[in-house]
């Protein structure tokens, strides 16, 4: 079984009724209904409200794949966490994020750049084209879907060049995006998916569900979770695999720690 939590913010589900209406038990809520719904994963959810976030050290050592969706909140979001989170995805934990999650502190700490774009807010219809057929993460899809309404993102959008480009989207103001981006990071697999606007109903479409679902597959670890991710050992000629004769001076003792 697949551990997946979902991470929401919570915060447009509180303040604005057309996103209450539209997502009455929270976004997080309806995106782990949709992973629940297939066999092979088990999802449950986290917000920004709970307890250092719901994201405890104990409770992510126990999870395959965190989702994250986050918008008005980024700066909200605790620095402490945002490395702990880090440090299992360097160890092998996948990392799916949700549409503007692009600006999440952790997104941005991964991908070491801006992660900006451009936007528009006008209902658009969106239209997601498959870019790599065969992907799991594009498994039992056709060839494109439609969105009737979502908010338009578009190039340049500034990331680093993926592993790949699963999706590429297109909107009816002209502009086109890569939707749909893999990573690998340390250990961990991520992924990055762009649509979900929360005054949309996005999330109950069959098709970004079954993205959702593919993505958890795709990301959740191949191997056990590494530990002591930042750990530099100092080995000793001692220790050399081939016999070695140590030369010339040096600046630390043998099993000495490096500088960090």
């Amino acid at each position: 079984m697949i551990r997946a939590v979902v991470w929401g913010e919570n915060v447009h589900e509180q303040t604005n009724q057309t996103v209450r209406d539209t997502y009455p038990d929270g976004m997080h809520a309806c995106i782990a209904e949709a992973l629940n719904a297939a066999r092979d994963i088990e999802a449950t959810t986290a917000t920004l409200q709970d307890p250092e976030h719901g994201l405890s050290q104990a409770r992510l050592d126990e999870t395959d794949v965190l989702l994250w969706w986050g918008h008005a909140a980024h700066g909200d979001v605790s620095d402490e966490v945002v490395a702990r989170v880090a440090d299992a995805v360097w160890g092998g934990m996948g990392l799916i994020l949700l549409h503007s999650a692009h600006f999440a502190k952790i997104f941005k700490t991964l991908m070491g750049t801006p992660c900006n774009l451009t936007w528009r807010e006008a209902g658009e219809r969106e239209r997601l084209w498959v870019t790599a057929r065969g992907h799991p993460i594009a498994k039992g899809l056709p060839d494109h879907f439609e969105l009737e309404n979502e908010e338009m993102y578009g190039e340049p959008f500034a990331v680093p060049e993926p592993l790949e480009t699963v999706f590429i989207s297109w909107f009816q103001g002209g502009e086109v995006f890569r939707s749909g981006l893999t990573y690998r990071r340390g250990a961990g697999n991520v992924f990055y998916f762009r649509p979900g606007h929360e005054t949309y109903p996005t999330y109950y479409d069959e098709n970004v569900r079954k993205v959702l679902v593919n993505g958890v597959r795709w990301a959740q670890p191949d191997a056990p979770r590494l530990k002591e991710v930042h750990e530099a050992p100092n080995r000793t000629v001692d220790t050399a695999l081939e016999p070695i004769e140590e030369r010339g001076p040096k600046l630390h003792a043998d099993g000495e720690k490096g500088f960090r």
